[in-house]
């Protein structure tokens, strides 16, 4: 399988999630589901059922969250040498050549992606755009409702 790029932070979210999950919900499941199976007749026993069906939720979204973290490349922005180009990780002012309206983006993982705080998917048509280029250059973004076109201000590798 192939790597995921991941940013530190994204891990850090993801592992916490994962911590949560095994210990504090899957003890919290494990006991309702055994105070339902006390009130006796199973098959018709809302609370046991709705319990066994927040366990069954619960493990598919551990075994989701130790999937993504064995096959995550955890990328540390940071650590990079600052070249003033796009990459996975960096925070990119844009400045829309038309309407001369800026926008931030950073380009994060597909898991981390959240357009409402201007956290982009790296497979993101805006991001497949940036990757590689540098302040200054003007790209051309594919959207469905047409081309836009951007200048990059600037690239901040935080």
């Amino acid at each position: 399988m192939n790597n995921v790029p991941m940013t530190v932070s994204g891990e850090a979210a993801l592992r916490a999630e994962l911590e949560r999950l095994k210990k504090v919900d899957r003890p919290r499941i494990t006991q309702a589901i055994a105070e339902a199976r006390e009130h006796g007749d199973l098959k018709e026993n809302a609370e046991y059922h709705a319990a066994r069906e927040q366990q069954s939720f619960t493990e598919g979204r551990i075994m989701e969250i130790e999937g993504k973290l064995s096959v995550a490349q955890v990328i540390d922005v940071t650590a990079l040498p600052k070249t003033g180009k796009v990459i996975f990780g960096t925070t990119i002012d844009l400045i829309n050549i038309e309407t001369d309206a800026t926008v931030t983006y950073r380009i994060v993982g597909d898991d981390e992606a959240d357009v409402k705080n201007n956290l982009i998917s790296i497979s993101s048509p805006i991001a497949r755009a940036l990757i590689g280029k540098e302040e200054g250059d003007v790209v051309v973004v594919r959207a469905p409702g047409g081309d836009v076109e951007y200048e990059i201000d600037q690239v901040h590798h935080l």
